[in-house]
């Protein structure tokens, strides 16, 4: 079946997703700057969890907080409650504690519903408490315990406990053009679309990701390696080219999400997006044969506003 939108061809494909744990973190500062360059810290080299060991990124300005401060939401994910769990220790240990005036407390999941059984918590505060050298103190507010942690600039409060929930990570979707200027073009159009929904990230640098990978090299000690199917520059040199001749460029999006629902919602908005540009030719997604991921997101299905 054939999809045809302002000219772009929409492929009758899928993208593949993957059951991962995400959180929510609310940065507070003295101001926003502040809030951001803690939350920017943190959320730094977590592109992959290939290479990261989680991905995250900036959600945007909390809509409120514990402190009554301005703060900054983000989100992380990853492979699993260990992985997530061990990964923001580090990262809040070395790049919130550290900035000035800041503070941390969990960032509530509402996007699920009360009911929902796949909820858990697990320890933050306790953890980097130690780093108070026997100075730190704890204090209860209703059901609540926060650590109060001297720091030179005064105290760094965080909560203890803080929310995991199954979510979503690997939505996808890839953009064909004629020139990487059109590709470009299109991604960034997209992205800043996608990035006023809350509940997800989109990892990569800028919210594009440039050099798709595939699973697998011929140098025995990588596990991934350029996705030479999408690579023009060798389109005449490889047996299993997905490139058709005059498509210069292949740019990818992913998204993770807190929710099924919400990464369809994210592909759709950026592919409607992405084929109001000039010069894009087609629009296509990632997947390993539906045998490694539990989501299958339809692009068919997702224009037509199913998940």
């Amino acid at each position: 079946m054939h999809l045809i939108l302002n000219g772009v061809e929409i492929e009758d494909t899928f993208a593949e997703a993957f059951t991962m744990r995400a959180t929510r973190l609310t940065v507070t500062a003295i101001n926003e700057q502040w809030a951001y360059n803690a939350a920017l810290a943190a959320t730094g080299f977590a592109t992959s969890v290939i290479g990261c060991g989680v991905e995250a990124g900036i959600e945007g300005l909390s809509p409120s907080t514990e402190d009554d401060r301005v703060g900054i939401d983000c989100l992380f994910f990853a492979s699993s409650k260990e992985g997530l769990e061990a990964s923001v220790a580090q990262r809040v240990g070395q790049a919130i504690i550290t900035a000035p005036t800041a503070a941390l407390y969990d960032g509530k999941l509402v996007e699920y519903p009360a009911d929902y059984d796949g909820l858990s918590t697990f320890k933050v505060g306790s953890k980097l408490r130690f780093f108070g050298d026997g100075y730190q103190a704890s204090k209860m507010v209703g059901e609540k315990r926060y650590w109060r942690i001297p720091v030179m600039g005064g105290e760094f409060m965080i909560e203890d406990e803080f929310t995991m929930a199954k979510a979503v990570g690997g939505g996808n979707f890839l953009i064909f053009a004629d020139s990487i200027e059109a590709a470009l073009k299109a991604a960034e159009a997209a992205v800043k679309k996608m990035k006023q929904i809350r509940g997800i990230i989109l990892p990569f640098p800028g919210g594009i990701v440039g050099s798709g990978s595939k699973v697998g090299s011929k140098y025995k000690f990588l596990s991934a390696s350029t996705n030479t199917a999408f690579c023009p520059t060798v389109r005449g040199r490889v047996e299993d080219s997905a490139l058709p001749e005059g498509t210069n460029a292949v740019l990818e999006i992913v998204i993770d999400g807190l929710t099924e629902q919400l990464v369809s919602q994210a592909m759709r908005t950026g592919i409607l997006e992405a084929v109001k540009v000039p010069g894009i030719q087609r629009i296509t997604a990632g997947n390993y044969g539906g045998k490694l991921g539990k989501y299958h997101f339809y692009l068919h299905k997702i224009i037509g506003g199913e998940i």
